[in-house]
């Protein structure tokens, strides 16, 4: 009973799935050598990108802050003499 059970949950017999994993790594272990890459190296491009992807994020939000300063130089000015010119004229 136990033994369908883990034949379900690995997709096919223990022995099965073994030999797949063990042909799959061969082949992939052989791609990576061929392309010069160390598992470690993947792991560290991987947090590299996240780590500038992260970076970007906080950037563009400096920068968005940058254009909300710069707008407001301008607006809060405007609206300011705009309310003051209502007021005059609604009394």
């Amino acid at each position: 009973m136990s033994d369908t059970g883990l034949s379900r949950f690995l997709g096919g017999s223990p022995a099965q799935v073994v030999l797949r994993l063990v042909f799959i790594s061969f082949v992939v272990g052989i791609i990576l050598s061929a392309l010069n890459l160390d598992p470690l190296d993947l792991v560290h491009m991987t947090i590299n990108f996240f780590e500038r992807l992260w970076n970007m994020g906080f950037h563009a939000i400096g920068r968005l802050g940058n254009y909300l300063v710069v707008g407001a130089i301008v607006v809060v000015p405007i609206w300011l003499v705009s309310r003051i010119l209502s007021m005059g004229r609604s009394r």
